[in-house]
């Protein structure tokens, strides 16, 4: 399905995906995160594990980062709702799965993932399709950006309470938006209810990218080019943290990938580490 109204998630959310399950299907045990609902979604070729991009070893790196990501977004997820805190926004969901893989978890929350139509309506369908559903308690909140639709209000109107704590995540999503842009998405969620927590991913500048993975970060910046989609803000983390007080937090810290490296792939038999190139802002109201 692939009209205006019913359009497929663009590459870069599939690929996250398929890294994802590829973690499973190809690293050894211990899994850092156990997701292959994405791939479900996704739907690939049956030779999709053949394509360049999802090389073992060529991309290994970068499938760490994103597991190491997601790991540490569901790890706040899951202990800020057992300090009470309800509702989850995500920001750019595109393939999200924490609602499929994490019902026990989903079951005491008010999920919410902003999303632009065309790939929320595909996402919606796909759910129906393989039997997931959409239950009561994940709302899936169409968002055009392009239309300048601003996403708290739809999301409010979706039955976003903006008087009650949140958890906000935005990954993979910085790099796309002006500086401008960023700061007025910071200025939005610091004014949510007291004890809100932020947690946005951020390409760091080449300069600071270690230099094994220079390459790697250069033949992203080509293909996101390529595909129309072109990376337009790097930010040191002394930059996002600035930014974050700016908008009005309380607290800032900067999450480096070496510390989620550390955190989730320390000891590993198989060697396997994440790249570096993208660090974490973590942030409270």
């Amino acid at each position: 399905m692939t009209d205006g109204q019913n359009t497929a998630p663009d590459s870069t959310a599939v690929r996250t995906a398929l890294w994802r399950a590829m973690h499973v299907q190809v690293d050894a045990p211990p899994y850092v995160l156990e997701d292959e609902v994405g791939l479900r979604l996704a739907g690939p070729d049956d030779d999709w594990r053949s394509r360049p991009d999802m090389d073992p070893r060529a991309t290994s790196g970068f499938r760490a980062a994103m597991v190491a990501r997601a790991r540490f977004v569901e790890d706040l997820v899951v202990e800020r709702s057992g300090h009470g805190v309800g509702q989850y926004v995500v920001l750019g969901a595109g393939l999200d799965t924490f609602a499929q893989r994490r019902p026990e978890i989903a079951a005491r929350l008010r999920i919410f993932e902003v999303d632009r139509p065309g790939p929320q309506a595909w996402k919606r369908h796909r759910l129906t399709e393989l039997g997931y559903g959409v239950p009561d308690g994940l709302r899936l909140v169409p968002v055009d950006f392009e239309a300048s639709e601003d996403w708290l209000e739809r999301l409010t109107g979706a039955g976003f309470d903006p008087g009650s704590p949140a958890v906000v995540v935005s990954t993979g999503v910085t790099m796309y938006l002006t500086k401008d842009a960023t700061a007025a998405t910071l200025r939005q969620i610091a004014g949510l209810a007291a004890g809100s927590t932020l947690a946005m991913t951020f390409l760091l500048p080449t300069d600071l990218v270690q230099d094994a993975d220079r390459g790697g970060l250069e033949t992203s910046q080509k293909g996101a080019r390529a595909s129309g989609t072109p990376f337009v803000s790097f930010y040191t983390p002394q930059e996002m943290l600035a930014l974050a007080r700016d908008a009005g937090f309380s607290d800032v810290e900067h999450v480096s990938g070496a510390s989620l490296a550390e955190r989730y792939f320390s000891g590993r038999a198989d060697g396997l580490r994440p790249s570096s190139g993208e660090d974490l802002l973590l942030a409270t109201t």
